[in-house]
C-alpha cells in the first residue's frame, strides 16, 4: 500500500512540476535566408541561454549571441503587424504585402534592431500557443530575411496567448490576436 502511495504522490509531483510556464520563449537568430518559398520552415536551433542572458525578469531566452533586452525594443508606426489564419503560420498575400512595406522600412535603416513578437488567440494550451507564437515569428522573421533583412538584427518573441490585442471571446476579436508585431531599437 505504502508503494502505491509513493507512486501516486510521484506522478503528482511530476505533473505539478512540468505544469506550464508563463513567460514566453525568445530566440535571437542568425540563420540565412530560406532557399525555397517556403514560408513555414524555421531557423536552426541554437543553444539554451537562459541562465547566461543577463535577464532578471522576463522571457525565457534562447540564444547564440548577446542580444538587446526586450525592454529595450518599442513599436514604430512605420511598422505594420501582420495577421495570421487560425491555426496557421504560413504568411498570407496581404501579410506579404505589408512586410515587404517593413522589409523596405528596415533595409533603409540599418542599424535598428527588430523585435518579432509571435501571439496567439485564447484557443488551445498554453504550449501550444507558445509553440505556435514561436513558429510565426519565425516564419515572419525568415520572410524579412528573404527580403534583405540581416537576420542578425532580428530577434523572435512567443507570446502565446498571454498578450491578446483584444479581450472578447468571437471569431473577430481572435482574428486580430493571431498576429506578428514588430517592435524597433535603434543602435
Amino acid at each position: 500500500m505504502s508503494g502505491r502511495v509513493m507512486v501516486t504522490a510521484a506522478a503528482v509531483l511530476l505533473v505539478l512540476g512540468s505544469g506550464c510556464a508563463k513567460t514566453p520563449a525568445t530566440m535571437a537568430t542568425s540563420s540565412p535566408a530560406p532557399s525555397s518559398g517556403s514560408s513555414s520552415t524555421g531557423p536552426r536551433p541554437v543553444t539554451p541561454a537562459a541562465s547566461r542572458s543577463g535577464l532578471t525578469s522576463g522571457p525565457t531566452t534562447t540564444q547564440a549571441t548577446a542580444r538587446p533586452r526586450v525592454t529595450d525594443f518599442a513599436p514604430s508606426p512605420d511598422l505594420r503587424d501582420i495577421y495570421f489564419d487560425f491555426d496557421k503560420y504560413e504568411i498570407r498575400a496581404d501579410a506579404a504585402k505589408t512586410l515587404d512595406a517593413n522589409a523596405a522600412w528596415l533595409r533603409s535603416r540599418t542599424s535598428s534592431v527588430l523585435l518579432v513578437e509571435g501571439h496567439c488567440d485564447e484557443r488551445g494550451t498554453n504550449e501550444y500557443n507558445l509553440a505556435l507564437g514561436d513558429r510565426r515569428a519565425k516564419a515572419t522573421m525568415n520572410y524579412l530575411v528573404s527580403r534583405g533583412v540581416d537576420a542578425r538584427r532580428i530577434t523572435v518573441v512567443s507570446y502565446g496567448e498571454d498578450r491578446p490585442q483584444c479581450q472578447e471571446h468571437n471569431e473577430a476579436c481572435w482574428a486580430k490576436n493571431r498576429r506578428a508585431r514588430f517592435l524597433v531599437k535603434a543602435e
